[in-house]
C-alpha cells in the first residue's frame, strides 16, 4: 500500500498533468544523477543496471500494458471511460465476434509498435550506419574511439550526434507511451513511468560515457542529454493530443473501429508494448548476451537483476490492483 500512496503523491493530477509530471521526472532525475556518475563506470556494473532495466521494462509489458490492453475492452464500452478516472468498471458483455476483432486489433497494434521500432532501427542502420540502440554496451564503442586518427575524428563526431538523434527519437516514443498510459489508467501510467525511469538511468549513463569519450566536457555532455529530453516532452504532447482527439471522437461517434468499442487511441498502448518488446529483446538483450566477462558471478548477477526488475513490476501491479 505504501507504494500506491507514494505514486499517488508523485502523480496527483489528471491524466494530462500526470503524464507531463512523469516525463519531467524521467527527463530530469536521471540527468541529475549523471553528475554523480564517474564517466568511466565499469561495463559490468552498467550491464547489471541494464538487466534490471530490461526486467522492469518487460515486466511493464507483460504485467501491465498487455493485460490492460486485452482486459479493458472485455467489459463493455463504459469501462474505457471509467478507466480514465481510475474507477471500477461496470461489467457488460460484447458480442463474441466483437471480442475476436478486438483481440486481432490489439495484436495488430502490438505488431505495429514492434514494426515501427524495427523499421526505424533498420533505416537508421542502412542510411546512417548506426543503430539507435548501439549505446547500451558502450565498452565496445570505446574501443572503436580510442586513439582515433585525425581522419576518423569526424566519423566519431558524426556517430556521437547520431547517437543523440537516436536518443531524441527514443525519448519521443517514451513520451507518447507516457501519455497513453496515464490516459489508460493512473495505475498503468505510474507503472510505465517507473519502468521507463529505470530504463532511462543506464541508458543515460551509457550515452553520457560515450559523449565524454568523444571529447565532450562533463557539463556539455549533461547539456546534450538535457536537449534530448525535449523529445520526451514533444512525445508526451503528441500522446496527449492523440488521446484527447480519441476522446472527442468517442463522444461524438459511438461506433469504434470495425464495429468494436475501440478507437485509434486505444491502439497506442498495444503499440507501446510492441515497441518496448523490441527495445528490450532486440535492442538490449543481444548486446548483453555478447558482453564479454571473465567473472563467473557476473552472468548470475545480471540474471538476478533482471528478475528483480520483473518482481518490482509485479509488486506494483499487485499493490495497484489491491488498491483498486
Amino acid at each position: 500500500m505504501q507504494a500506491t500512496s507514494a505514486l499517488a503523491i508523485l502523480f496527483p493530477g489528471n491524466a494530462m498533468v500526470n503524464s507531463l509530471l512523469a516525463t519531467s521526472y524521467i527527463s530530469i532525475i536521471p540527468n541529475l544523477l549523471l553528475y554523480f556518475v564517474p564517466p568511466n563506470i565499469s561495463p559490468s556494473t552498467l550491464n547489471v543496471l541494464v538487466n534490471f532495466a530490461v526486467g522492469s521494462l518487460l515486466g511493464d509489458v507483460f504485467l501491465h500494458l498487455l493485460p490492460h490492453a486485452f482486459n479493458s475492452h472485455d467489459h463493455g464500452h463504459d469501462e474505457k471511460h471509467d478507466a480514465h478516472h481510475g474507477h471500477d468498471a461496470h461489467h457488460g458483455h460484447d458480442a463474441h465476434h466483437g471480442d475476436e476483432y478486438k483481440s486481432v486489433l490489439i495484436g495488430t497494434g502490438i505488431f505495429g509498435g514492434l514494426f515501427i521500432f524495427y523499421a526505424a532501427d533498420k533505416l537508421m542502420r542502412a542510411y546512417c550506419g548506426k543503430s539507435g540502440h548501439d549505446h547500451h554496451d558502450h565498452a565496445h564503442d570505446h574501443k572503436k574511439h580510442d586513439d582515433v586518427p585525425d581522419n576518423k575524428e569526424k566519423e566519431v563526431a558524426a556517430s556521437t550526434y547520431l547517437n543523440l538523434l537516436a536518443d531524441f527519437t527514443h525519448n519521443l516514443t517514451d513520451g507518447i507511451a507516457m501519455a497513453a498510459s496515464f490516459y489508460a489508467s493512473p495505475a498503468i501510467g505510474a507503472t510505465t513511468a517507473v519502468a521507463v525511469f529505470f530504463h532511462e538511468i543506464p541508458h543515460e549513463v551509457s550515452d553520457y560515457a560515450i559523449l565524454i569519450k568523444s571529447g565532450f566536457s562533463k557539463k556539455s555532455a549533461m547539456m546534450a542529454q538535457f536537449t534530448t529530453a525535449i523529445g520526451a516532452y514533444i512525445g508526451t504532447l503528441i500522446g496527449i493530443f492523440i488521446e484527447e482527439m480519441a476522446h472527442q471522437h468517442e463522444a461524438h461517434h459511438h461506433h469504434g473501429l470495425f464495429g468494436t468499442s475501440m478507437t485509434w487511441g486505444d491502439l497506442v498502448i498495444p503499440a507501446t508494448a510492441g515497441g518496448f518488446i523490441y527495445i528490450a529483446t532486440v535492442g538490449v538483450i543481444p548486446e548483453l548476451l555478447e558482453a564479454k566477462t571473465t567473472s563467473k558471478l557476473q552472468p548470475l548477477k545480471e540474471l538476478v537483476a533482471m528478475v528483480i526488475g520483473m518482481i518490482l513490476m509485479a509488486g506494483i501491479a499487485f499493490t495497484e490492483s489491491h488498491h483498486h
